[in-house]
């Protein structure tokens, strides 16, 4: 009978689910366009292009007429910098293999962005994984140094959240078992380094997500977070090539990509 081999308690990178998209309400595309007495086609291969287009071209009621496609059309909109008409296209992320101290930086960017985190006080973290700082993933020495504190620190968590509990249990009997738990869980919790591996949910609009790898896949961002924005990069160049058509990855000295936008701030 096969077994499932055990779970490396140490993640050395981020991944990202895109479980998230939009859809086009073709029959009521259709409906407004013959009201108005339009026409109008689009060869986007994303619902979320379609939308930005449709967004775009109400601004100034440009239907069936200037750019073909919706590439060039795209190419418009990041040249002249019409960034709000971004905003109208929106993915949801679950990100997993992140560290707390990642996901501090990453709630800073709240205009346009939605955030479920990974709660410590209802799970509990004994059996926690770790994300291993970039720097210490090349040194051996060092992360041997950091590995066996993080043990130390993991097997201390455990017993204060037991002996928690118990506290807890005696103080207020009358209290649920859930809430005794949670109680000593968020207690506990303290001492857990920002190293701890968390979950979470991110809907962004592409306007949100544009200034994510913009300020984050910069080689002077925090090396964990440039690590996940280069698989956001590669997320959404693959799912709407044409509103991310001017940001790139490129090979920096330091032996890491990082995300290059033509057209900064739209």
């Amino acid at each position: 009978m096969a077994t499932t081999p055990p779970i490396d308690p140490y993640i050395t990178k981020p991944k990202v689910y895109l479980v998230g998209r939009q859809l086009v309400a073709d029959e009521e595309v259709a409906r407004f366009l013959e009201d108005e007495g339009l026409a109008f086609t689009t060869d986007a291969g994303a619902a979320a292009e379609v939308l930005t287009e449709i967004a775009g071209r109400t601004c100034y009621m440009s239907f069936g007429k200037g750019r073909k496609s919706n590439r060039e059309y795209m190419e418009n909109i990041l040249s002249s910098k019409h960034g709000s008409v971004l905003e109208h296209a929106v993915w949801c992320l679950l990100i997993t293999g992140v560290s707390r101290a990642l996901t501090h930086e990453l709630v800073r960017h709240r205009a346009g962005f939605g955030y479920s985190q990974l709660s410590q006080r209802y799970v509990d973290e004994s059996e926690a994984r770790y994300v291993v700082p970039p720097l210490y993933q090349e040194n051996p020495e060092l992360r041997q140094k950091w590995q066996q504190t993080i043990e130390w620190i993991r097997k201390t968590y455990a017993e204060l959240a037991e002996v928690t509990t118990q506290y807890v249990q005696q103080k207020h009997p009358e209290m649920a078992p859930r809430d005794r738990r949670k109680w000593a869980r968020q207690a506990a919790r303290s001492i857990l380094p920002n190293a701890t591996e968390t979950k979470i949910f991110v809907t962004g609009n592409s306007r949100a997500w544009r200034h994510f790898l913009e300020l984050r896949g910069s080689p002077h961002a925090d090396t964990e977070i440039r690590l996940l924005a280069i698989e956001v990069c590669r997320v959404f160049k693959k799912e709407a090539p044409n509103i991310f058509q001017d940001i790139e990855l490129v090979d920096e000295p330091d032996g890491m990509p990082s995300v290059r936008v033509v057209h900064s701030k739209v």
